[in-house]
């Protein structure tokens, strides 16, 4: 019996022991299908490269930085040179022209020289005239001072010698109509008046004016050949110089000798460029024009009318063949509003200077 119930239980366990494999595969199958799991869940973290696409669309801003740029070059920012050691620039430079320019390129001159530059600089004052002359046709300078803008037949000058010119705007005059210190009688003209003391129609004072002295009125003028009296001749006489000329004034290229002149007499008139009175205040008085003073303000705001341009010429193959004078000319642009009003003349504007550096940078690709 007992071996009867033993082989039963065999039996049994035997009959018993599928069913126990079946449900312990089971079990052990389940960890098999779990990892399934993740992997169906896996393309969430895939979902992120949307975020990615933010930091692509970013380059945009980029582009403004290159936009940039364009209000250097007008709306009022001041556009940039690239900077030069005057220290390392050698070589001589030549340069003639307007005596109103001539302090101004004296001035910036001497600065080139404090700040290094060991050559020589000659700077001649012989009229705007006589400058182009040199420089277009004599083909004997580097650059060109001029108190007014080169015109057509020196422009043509200048081609013809393989030297065409490039203009620099430096600043603005105001023409100082002066008289002497010692002259009491007199405040104020109007542009009417100025023409007829410098055209002869008026030869004594009290024909200006009732009130004043009856005295002779002696005139001072620029040469012929300067620059200033050339745009006094076109602002009061449409460029017709016969009326002045036929007035027999003294003329002079030397605006020194002007101001000795007219400081001498109390019944003496003249007009030079402002940077001239300036230095000479104690010993002239200037008239206002139209009851208008030459003060920066009215200057830059058109209500003085009596002011002009100031320039620098030079060209881009004297700039090629002598650093020299490219290495002058950028450190003149780039300091001469530092120094301008010092020297008695006015700020040009930032769009006009701007211009002038453009101007510059375009030689140097040339």
């Amino acid at each position: 019996m007992t071996r009867i119930r033993t082989l039963a239980a065999l039996l049994t366990f035997a009959l018993l022991l599928p069913i126990l494999a079946a449900c312990g595969g089971g079990a052990a199958t389940a960890p098999t299908t779990a990892p399934a799991a993740p992997a169906t869940e896996a393309p969430a973290p895939t979902a992120p490269p949307a975020p990615t696409a933010a930091p692509t669309a970013a380059p945009a801003p980029t582009t403004a930085p290159t936009a940039a740029p364009a209000p250097t070059a007008g709306a009022g920012a001041a556009l940039t040179l690239p900077e030069i050691d005057p220290a390392t620039v050698t070589g001589n430079i030549i340069i003639a022209g307007s005596s109103t320019v001539f302090p101004l390129t004296e001035r910036m001159a001497e600065l080139f020289k404090e700040d290094g530059y060991t050559g020589q600089i000659t700077i001649d004052s012989i009229g705007t005239g006589a400058g182009f002359e040199r420089f277009c046709t004599a083909a004997e300078t580097d650059i060109s001072n001029a108190s007014r803008p080169i015109n057509d037949k020196e422009k043509a000058a200048c081609e013809a010698s393989g030297r065409p010119a490039i203009e620099f705007r430096v600043g603005t005059d105001a023409l100082a109509i002066v008289v002497s210190a010692r002259n009491d009688f007199v405040e104020d003209l109007t542009e009417a008046q100025i023409a007829d003391i410098f055209s002869g129609k008026a030869k004594t004072w009290n024909e200006v004016d009732p009130s004043f002295p009856n005295q002779p009125i002696q005139l001072f003028s620029p040469g012929t050949d300067s620059g200033t009296f050339d745009y006094f001749v076109e602002h009061f006489f449409e460029k017709d110089p016969a009326p002045l000329l036929g007035a027999n004034p003294q003329l002079s290229e030397d605006d020194n000798v002007l101001v000795a002149g007219i400081e001498a007499s109390p019944y003496a008139i003249g007009y030079f460029g402002y940077a001239y009175y300036q230095e000479n205040r104690n010993r002239l008085r200037i008239l206002k024009v139209e009851g208008v003073e030459a003060t920066e303000e009215n200057v830059e705001n058109g209500t003085y009318s009596v002011a002009r341009p100031l320039f620098i010429y030079s060209a881009a193959n004297i700039m090629a063949e002598k650093p020299q004078v490219a290495a002058f000319i950028n450190f003149y642009l780039t300091n001469v509003n530092d120094e301008i009003r010092d020297v008695g003349y006015f700020p040009a504007s930032v769009e006009a200077l701007n211009e002038a550096k453009q101007n510059w940078l375009d030689a140097q690709s040339r």
